[in-house]
């Protein structure tokens, strides 16, 4: 749900609560005195007159820094004016750095498809394997018993001691 369309439903809501509220009022204002109602009808007004009125946004325009000048023992972000701010070898290291992330996130999601391929092969594996009964691959659990199975034999036995 978008920002803009959450904030036009919580003034829908805040629009109806309000609205509810004045009828109650209006419906308790008829055994009022007429001094203490006019009273009202004017603090009805004054709120009326200083509630919340919907808000233009602004577009902010963003303003890159053109450079970092040193001043003292601080540092000043200084605003050039106009023109290709990057230069060449901004333009070319901003490109490597795209290249290097895409290749990264290639090399990630290749990982993760061998690694789901290998889990498959083990699950095959020992389903081609292993005398179970029938109602071990209805098992939402199989494929963690089988991982479970795959460790235990992988895992270094303790030695025994002799009793004495």
């Amino acid at each position: 749900m978008s920002t803009n369309h959450q904030l036009q439903r919580d003034d829908i809501l805040q629009n109806r609560m309000g609205l509810r509220i004045a009828a109650r009022l209006s419906a308790g204002a008829n055994d009022m005195s007429h001094d203490v109602s006019e009273r009202l009808r004017v603090a009805r007004q004054q709120a009326l007159a200083r509630r919340k009125r919907p808000q233009v946004v602004a577009r902010e325009v963003a303003v890159s820094a053109g450079a970092v000048i040193p001043l003292g023992h601080a540092a000043v972000l200084g605003f050039g004016g106009g023109g290709d701010r990057l230069g060449f070898w901004g333009r070319t290291s901003s490109a490597l750095l795209l290249m290097v992330l895409a290749v990264g996130l290639i090399t990630i999601n290749i990982v993760q498809s061998d690694d789901r391929a290998v889990d498959v092969a083990d699950l095959d594996a020992a389903l081609l394997t292993d005398d179970l009964p029938p109602q071990a691959y209805t098992d939402p659990g199989f494929l963690q018993f089988l991982k479970t199975q795959a460790s235990e034999r992988s895992a270094p036995q303790p030695a025994e001691r002799p009793e004495t």
